[in-house]
């Protein structure tokens, strides 16, 4: 399933810049077609990246927990924003046992 359009909470995978490949989640949806990122590590909630819609991968999974916090105006922690992020961005390495 593509999604098309991005939601608070929501998300998504960086596909253009040095940043590619990096995973984000969406803190707020500009009016002319961007959208504010956080990571909780290197872009925290107090200065979110803007990204152009073209140059990010919105993937369906949506962090529940912290979108109703950012819609209730409750405070959020970049702890909480990373923790969510964690699956996404650190990858299980994988170990080989012989």
């Amino acid at each position: 399933m593509k999604v098309k359009i991005p939601v608070v909470g929501g998300i998504c995978q960086s596909t253009q810049g040095r940043d590619k490949d990096r995973y984000y989640l969406i803190k707020t949806v500009y009016p002319d077609g961007a959208v504010g990122l956080v990571d909780g590590n290197f872009k925290k909630l107090a200065e979110p990246k803007r990204k152009n819609l073209k140059h990010i991968r919105l993937l369906p999974e949506k962090a529940e927990a912290i979108a109703a916090k950012l819609a209730d105006g409750r405070q959020v922690f970049d702890s909480e924003v990373y923790s969510a992020l964690k699956t996404y961005n650190n990858p299980p390495q994988e170990t080989n046992k012989e």
